[in-house]
This record gives structure tokens, sequence and C-alpha cells, in this order.
């Protein structure tokens, strides 16, 4: 098993910054992609962003591309989540996720083996 625990979220003003972290542990040498998802309320749980973990290669949501980034740090077994020019529409709940296996896409929800406990990030006006 893989145990995910995110760190950081929290309040912050349209145009400002966050970053998230969620740090790995347990079977990291099974990890495939790590992803970050979001869910705001009343709304289904939607693809962020996702970093295969052996080459690095990132894949961002439209929504915030160009304003989100995903990184990981391999040696540590921590996966960050840059979050730069937040709107109020980025407030949700975010949740890091583990894939292990090749099944479904990388942007599916159904695709990832193990969760966070998420982090509210709330920009308000």
């Amino acid at each position: 098993q893989v145990q995910l625990v995110e760190s950081g979220g929290g309040l912050v003003q349209p145009g400002g910054s966050l970053r998230l972290s969620c740090a790995a542990s347990g079977r990291t040498g099974s990890l495939l992609n790590m992803g970050w998802f979001r869910q705001a309320p009343g709304k289904e749980r939607g693809f962020v962003a996702t970093i295969s973990w052996n080459l690095g290669i990132t894949h961002h949501a439209n929504s915030v591309k160009g304003r989100f980034t995903i990184s990981r740090d391999k040696a540590k077994n921590l996966v960050h989540l840059q979050m730069n020019s937040l709107k109020p529409e980025d407030t949700a709940v975010y949740s890091c996720a583990a894939r292990t296996k090749l099944e479904s896409g990388v942007e599916d929800v159904q695709g990832y083996d193990y969760w966070g406990q998420g982090a509210q990030v709330t920009v308000y006006s």
C-alpha cells in the first residue's frame, strides 16, 4: 500500500499563490503517477495535474495550465502543486493521489488507487 499525507492549502485572495505538498510512504516503488484532483462543493472530483513518477512528465488540466505546476522530488517521495494567479473558482478540496496500475487514463479518478485526506484551498475576495 501507499500512504499519502498532504500539507499546505489555506485562504488566499485572488491573484495570490499557494503550494500544496504530498508525502508518499509505503510501497513507493510501485508508483506510476502522482496526481492532484479537486472537488468543489456540489461538484464531482476533477483532474488538476499529474506527473509520471519515473520520468517526471507532467500534464495539467486546461483550466489550470499556465497557473499551476506539478513537480516531484523523487528522492524524498514528495509531490508539489504550485498554484499561482488563483481565482475564486479554484476554491475546492485538493487531494493528491497515487496511481500504481495501468487502469484507466491518467486524468481519470478511477485510475488512482490511493488518496490523501484532502486540503482545503479557499480563494476569496
